[in-house]
């Protein structure tokens, strides 16, 4: 079991400039080692024939292969434009 004293929480705190108090450090040293002890129990585990992972859930890839399509023509598109000009959308300037 390793434990993780007040001394070792206020010196990372000081090297993270994170200002903490006596009841902080008791409190965050007692949280982390019991991180640690629960960690150590992992190690106990047989892992002989467990392949490695990076995600416990079975990722893929779900997009679309991007492929060229025919999609709406530009007229169609201008048809809706409350204004146009010369074949594109006209917008009001927003420079002086």
């Amino acid at each position: 079991m390793s434990k993780i004293s007040k001394d070792q929480v206020k010196h990372v705190a000081n090297l993270a400039r994170l200002a903490i108090n006596e009841e902080e450090a008791e409190k965050y040293s007692e949280q982390l080692s019991a991180i640690i002890d629960f960690s150590e129990q992992l190690n106990e585990l047989d892992t002989k024939g467990v392949e490695p992972t990076t995600h416990v859930l079975d990722m893929k890839n779900v997009l679309r292969k991007d492929e060229p399509k025919e999609w709406i023509s530009k007229e169609d598109a201008l048809k809706n434009a409350p204004d146009q000009q010369d074949g594109q959308f006209r917008v009001p300037s927003i420079l002086d």
